[in-house]
């Protein structure tokens, strides 16, 4: 095939590839050769690049290409035996973003080589085969009924920002000239269900909500990472479809944060303009609306009435060019109208695909993930004095439940039960027991299985829920009488029959250890309460047996922590319509939880003192932080030190209770004593006012440094140390813009 590079010379515009690489940031350069090729394109293949499935233009030397790509968690859907690690939910809860980085370049690294493998064959422009991610999932985790929060990193906002960085910068790696892969920040904005209503929903919040919950992650990672590509959301944003919103798409990601990649609707997102949301009259005037808007790519096939909408006066041609020049721009950038071998990204052969250094990472990342949320003294379990177990539960030997949603396939899928056959030894007694939310169609009653694990020493029982009931509408999901609703849940309660299991089981008067598989939080005050210990194992990919095992026999020490807020019940949540933040999440929920956002157990215990805190800094200026940690333990382990501020009751207007300013994870041997240091910046000591911009007033701040949130550890504080802090600031208020920078202006009175 020709490629796009000799078809320009052979015009004698050629103008070389290579000279939009100068000085400067990349995304901001126009490469006059792509100006050139436009300007020999047909108004109707124009269009046709402006959809997700491109088709080559053989005449121009243009390669046929497919835009929609996953990698949630590893390279998804492309048919080829890959790595999966643990869906991003579970990412989440390593509270490691230099570990997610690592994780992220390795994902990379087989999306390229399975691109590599299929240019110049038959399967080149396939979809699912490309370099162009719809990844991360950024949208905030604010209510657990929705489905699709097993794709996000959890509740918080700074957390988010923090993991989605990390995940852009190790997709899209750091050549100064070509993207190793295209990552996008999804979905853009004030997106997270119901699933059922996503094409016709109408999301309404405050300025203060948007500002100080829904985008601040978004800016992050166009601010900050870099990121080449955005995918604006299906429901609408005060009133107008978020892919044709002024204020989203115009006034904040183009105007404010000066946006340069591409954006793409959600697939046939434009579709819902005239079909559901019924803003626009047909796909010419929606497909128009969109363009104009910024919205350079459709998923789907809508905007194929571009040619109509030129037509009718609707949009110009020279404003589909913008939108073009964006797309080229971002597959110059990948370099797919380079020859084979112009790119250093070329050489990464096939055999880097679920390579044993990426299923390594693929073990160590699910075991960084599990959150050990309840331990009587049980684990870790003495390997040899355990002889027989009893596994049960639906989620016992199911490897479909672990490799989530948006997965590839593993070369091996290592569930529980095949993990703990293979333990020297050990006798595996093995019943799924029970299905989900009933009983199993046929199979032993609970008093035959009662009689069959009666030689185990202990049972464990792996329950939860499955990616097939919870996740996007039209994937997952039951009827609602079961809990499930295209997606969603209705309830967040474990299903009854699982505890009623387990009840029976407990009263055998073996140990019991509950482990619970979900995306989201699930509500078990029983098991919390009457287990001997309890794990939170998330979709942890294909390596979920094996970190399992190694958790509950003592080979690795679990410290995940929880990235959502665990309540009692669906009863403590708001209207799940509601999107204002009242009332949700730790930073404005302030009633009694199951398990606290950041909360997770170790085989250790760790001591936190020597707090430093400067008592006076200026407003605007950064604040240095430190603490000291001690692993108080037998055992080698990390330790995820958490630093939260407040503002509550010290400065006007609505602030969180609190909200975390930074974390790190670190790894501390026994009796070993590490000094942490944060650097927090100066907006992070302020708040978000009534028009969304950050200000920073005078007055104490409130700093918390520890293993669990401040408003928990009283509850929670006899296996977690916290200590706290007060700064003074002092002088005039700062404020900054809605981009993040600091305003010269004074503030007025």
């Amino acid at each position: 095939m020709k490629h796009l590079l000799f078809c320009i010379a052979s015009t004698a515009v050629m103008v070389s590839l290579s000279s939009a690489f100068g000085a400067g940031d990349r995304r901001l350069s126009v490469d006059p050769s792509i100006d050139s090729l436009i300007g020999r394109m047909t108004l109707a293949e124009k269009v046709s690049q402006m959809m997700h499935a491109s088709p080559g233009i053989p005449r121009l030397g243009i390669p046929a290409y497919n835009w929609w790509n996953e990698c949630l968690h590893g390279v998804g859907r492309s048919g080829d035996r890959v790595t999966v690690f643990p869906q991003a939910i579970g990412l989440a809860a390593t509270f490691d973003p230099e570990a997610l980085e690592q994780t992220a370049a390795m994902i990379s690294d087989e999306a390229r080589a399975i691109y590599n493998a299929a240019r110049g064959t038959e399967k080149e422009g396939a979809q699912y085969k490309g370099l162009t991610f719809w990844t991360p999932n950024i949208n905030i985790f604010r209510d657990p009924r929705w489905g699709r929060g097993q794709e996000t990193y959890g509740e918080d906002p700074y957390l988010t920002a923090r993991m989605g960085t990390a995940m852009v910068r190790g997709l899209q790696g750091d050549d100064p000239h070509y993207l190793k892969s295209s990552a996008c920040a999804k979905h853009y904005a004030v997106h997270s269900g119901p699933e059922p209503e996503r094409h016709v929903f109408d999301a309404r919040v405050s300025a203060y909500d948007l500002w100080d919950t829904y985008l601040p992650a978004f800016r992050s990672l166009v601010r900050e990472a870099g990121v080449s590509g955005v995918m604006c959301a299906y429901n609408r944003y005060e009133g107008q479809p978020c892919c044709g919103s002024d204020r989203l798409m115009r006034q904040i990601l183009t105007y404010e944060w000066g946006f340069q990649g591409y954006v793409t609707s959600d697939c046939w997102g434009v579709n819902d303009f005239h079909k559901f949301h019924k803003t626009h009259p047909d796909a010419a005037t929606a497909s128009a609306d969109a363009v104009l808007h910024g919205t350079d790519l459709e998923c789907g096939n809508d905007y194929a009435a571009l040619t109509e909408a030129v037509k009718r006066g609707l949009i110009t041609e020279e404003q589909i060019d913008l939108s073009l020049r964006r797309l080229f721009m971002i597959r110059q950038r990948l370099g797919q109208f380079e020859p084979a071998g112009a790119v250093p990204y070329d050489t990464i052969p096939y055999s880097v695909v679920s390579s044993a250094a990426h299923r390594a990472q693929a073990l160590q990342m699910a075991r960084k993930s599990m959150v050990l949320l309840r331990n009587d003294g049980l684990l870790p379990l003495k390997s040899g004095r355990v002889k027989t177990v009893a596994l049960l539960g639906p989620n016992a030997d199911n490897g479909t439940t672990q490799l989530g949603n948006y997965n590839g396939i593993p070369v091996e899928n290592v569930t529980l039960r095949m993990a703990l056959e293979r333990e020297p030894g050990l006798r595996v007694i093995y019943y799924p027991a029970t299905a989900f939310t009933g009983p199993l169609k046929e199979g032993p009653s609970i008093d035959e299985v009662l009689k069959a694990i009666a030689p185990a020493d202990l049972v464990i029982f792996a329950g939860g829920i499955s990616p097939l009931l919870e996740g996007e509408a039209g994937d997952a999901g039951n009827d609602d009488i079961k809990g499930f609703l295209d997606g969603d849940r209705s309830r967040i309660e474990l299903p009854e029959i699982q505890t009623e299991w387990m009840k029976r089981l407990r009263e055998s008067g073996k140990p019991l250890v509950f482990v619970n598989m979900s995306g989201s939080a699930v509500a078990f005050p029983w098991e919390a309460g009457h287990a001997d210990a309890v794990i939170q194992a998330w979709y942890g990919g294909q390596e979920t047996g094996t970190a399992l095992a190694d958790i509950l026999f003592g080979r690795y020490n679990p410290a995940g922590r929880l990235p959502v807020t665990f309540y009692w019940s669906t009863a403590d949540l708001p209207d799940f319509r509601d999107y204002r933040m009242e009332g949700r999440t730790y930073r404005y929920f302030d009633g009694e939880v199951l398990y606290p956002f950041g909360y997770g157990l170790s085989y250790n215990t760790y001591a936190y003192s020597a707090l430093q805190i400067p008592e006076q800094a200026a407003t605007g200026d950064s604040v240095r932080v430190s603490v000291l940690v001690r692993n108080r333990g037998r055992y080698e382990g990390d330790e995820v030190v958490q630093l939260y501020v407040s503002r509550r009751g010290t400065v006007a207007g609505e602030t969180p209770l609190c909200a975390l300013a930074g974390v790190q994870r670190i790894r501390l041997a026994p009796g070993e004593r590490r000094t942490v240091s944060f650097t927090l910046a100066p907006e992070q000591l302020g708040r978000t006012d009534e028009q969304g911009r950050t200000i920073v007033e005078p007055g104490a701040v409130r700093i918390w440094a520890g293993g669990l949130m401040p408003l928990a550890a009283e509850r929670f504080g006899s296996k977690h140390n916290t200590i706290h802090g007060q700064l003074t600031l002092a002088g005039e208020p700062v404020r900054f813009d809605y981009a993040g920078r600091q305003e010269e202006t004074d503030y007025p009175n």
